[in-house]
């Protein structure tokens, strides 16, 4: 698989084909109603829920309206407001079947269009009318079956592999270990997935969902958003069945378009202080995501312990089956930490690690340390590879290759220059990643998918 250099990538993100500006800085101007469906939103839901929640604040500050259709949640009402933003929260059938999630507040979407969600977001979209509806996860299936028989555009943000793979992934499980998978195909994915989920029906439902999904969303979709080079390239293979140039069926053509998820400035979230006062006093190591192997978690744990006299390394997410039980000394952890104390702990951070075992999509919690000056390990082939530029302004290393991960965890700790110059690199290039730069991309396609409704060609 061809990866553009981070030279293209720059070149992409700046450049979006005919589409005129019509204010001083670039935005177009003409307020539109954007409907954001997804399958989490916060509070909760990991990086896709927040990254979405930080578009549609910016959406709102620039003057456009916003409805969000989300999945439901236990002691979340079925409707809200938020910062100008109306928020439904809807149940699909899973909500009313006893035992169907193992945890109800990490209930996913099934990977097939679900009727009761169709029916709710068919009667939100009547009701607001909106001038786009941008979705992303496997709720997304819903919401093509929706707007069947609408003119109104969909875009589909890819942030993840759920639309090609039944485990989302991208990690093949066969009965010799897992690796990276190198595309679908019908017998491998049922095998695949039956070990994953460890269930042969469910992994027959899921397999055939997204199987019958891709055909749904060629279909429906008119423009996909990737948010990485990497994820771009697996979709182009794995869902639209190509590998470059416009999607055509039938003369259904399917936009593309790469625009990183990006942090801002604004909305500061406030710290911890409980969470601050159990830091370690001296600089230290630091882990932000889910605490499970798939994030490299074991790696980076095998990793440290071989480590002669190494500094703390501090460990901050949520728990899941396969966390570990005990921890190294030197090792703390915090679990379902605020965005803020993560923040906060950067900081302090000498320097942070990533070394996710599956392709990272793209890794929020990079650009958030590099956001911080603060030099990142992460790990390739995946999304990271267009933030950090290896030597440059963090370092890479190969997925699941532990002497690896610890030459470069002992190369940042020995060499405090080493880490000033990458962690001066790193704040520099965060600044590609903000809402400034890339809010402009975001409107600039809903305005050139809301003409393609009102049949303007720009």
């Amino acid at each position: 698989m061809r990866l553009v250099s981070n030279t293209e990538l720059l070149q992409e993100v700046a450049d979006l084909e005919d589409v005129p500006a019509n204010s001083p800085n670039g935005e177009l101007t003409t307020s539109l109603h954007i409907l954001m469906v997804g399958d989490y939103y916060p509070p909760g839901g990991g990086g896709a829920a927040r990254d979405t929640r930080v578009l549609c604040r910016e959406l709102v500050e620039r003057g456009h309206r916003v409805t969000v259709a989300a999945a439901w949640r236990p002691g979340f009402p079925s409707k809200s407001e938020e910062d100008g933003v109306t928020i439904y929260r809807i149940k699909d059938v899973s909500a009313y079947l006893p035992g169907a999630a193992s945890d109800p507040q990490r209930r996913h979407h099934p990977p097939l269009p679900d009727p009761l969600s169709v029916w709710k977001l068919r009667t939100i979209v009547k009701k607001v009318r909106p001038d786009v509806v941008h979705s992303y996860g496997w709720i997304t299936y819903s919401c093509a079956v929706a707007l069947l028989g609408t003119d109104i555009p969909l875009m589909v943000s890819v942030r993840e592999y759920g639309h090609g793979c039944a485990v989302r992934s991208l990690m093949y499980r066969s009965r010799q270990g897992e690796t990276i998978c190198d595309g679908p195909a019908a017998a491998k994915c049922l095998g695949c997935a039956s070990r994953t989920y460890g269930s042969v029906p469910k992994a027959v439902v899921s397999v055939g969902g997204v199987f019958a999904g891709r055909v749904l969303l060629r279909r429906r979709v008119n423009a996909l958003h990737s948010i990485s080079t990497y994820v771009r390239e697996v979709t182009r293979r794995d869902v639209l069945n190509r590998r470059s140039g416009a999607a055509s069926r039938r003369g259904h053509r399917i936009i593309e378009d790469l625009i990183p998820c990006f942090r801002t400035t604004e909305h500061p979230e406030e710290s911890d202080d409980a969470v601050f006062e159990r830091l370690p006093s001296q600089p230290f190591i630091l882990f932000v995501g889910a605490l499970r192997r798939v994030k490299g978690l074991d790696n980076l744990l095998s990793a440290y312990r071989c480590l002669d006299s190494p500094p703390p390394l501090v460990l901050m997410g949520a728990h899941y089956v396969d966390t570990p039980g005990e921890f190294p000394a030197g090792v703390t952890v915090f679990s379902e930490v605020s965005h803020g104390a993560v923040m906060a702990a950067w900081e302090r951070a000498l320097f942070g690690v990533a070394p996710s075992v599956w392709p990272e999509p793209q890794g929020n919690v990079v650009h958030e340390g590099m956001s911080k000056g603060r030099p990142i390990i992460g790990t390739m082939p995946g999304g990271m590879t267009d933030m950090i530029v290896d030597g440059q302004s963090g370092l890479l290393v190969p997925s699941n290759d532990v002497q690896a991960l610890m030459a470069a965890m002992r190369r940042l700790i020995d060499d405090p220059e080493l880490r000033t110059r990458l962690g001066r690199a790193a704040l520099q290039r965060s600044e590609l990643f903000t809402n400034t730069e890339m809010m402009p991309r975001f409107l600039t396609l809903y305005h050139r998918l809301a003409g393609l409704r009102q049949g303007v060609h720009h």
